[in-house]
């Protein structure tokens, strides 16, 4: 008896980890290519974090940042979150204060200039 054909997924060959920094950037500070790059290229590259990085993004926002709610949900939405203590067999540590200021230095530094941008 002959079996019918079975679809393989294609093979994706590269697979993007966004850290706690660069989700704390998409949330509260104006980056276009990286928001770009999560909202509209993630249907076509895979977008994966831990919890403990989103945990750690969202347990630095500050009352004065401008956090918006909407980017949260689409990160939600186009990105895999995995579990930290499945991926290294440690529990999450306990969010400091010393990482929630190298995660908004980081965030909310200015944006280098790219080769190839046109300055108007």
């Amino acid at each position: 008896m002959k079996t019918p054909p079975t679809k393989t997924p294609p093979k994706q060959s590269k697979v993007y980890y966004l850290k706690a920094g660069a989700i704390l950037r998409y949330l509260i500070a104006e980056d276009e290519q990286l928001t770009t790059f999560i909202t509209c290229k993630a249907s076509h590259l895979p977008l994966i974090t831990t919890e403990k990085d989103l945990y750690e993004a969202l347990g630095s926002i500050q009352s004065e940042d401008n956090f918006q709610l909407n980017k949260l949900v689409k990160l939600l939405e186009v990105v895999e979150v995995t579990s930290y203590r499945r991926e290294t067999g440690k529990p999450k540590p306990l969010l400091k204060e010393e990482i929630v200021k190298q995660l908004r230095s980081f965030a909310l530094q200015p944006k280098k200039e790219t080769r190839g941008t046109k300055n108007e």
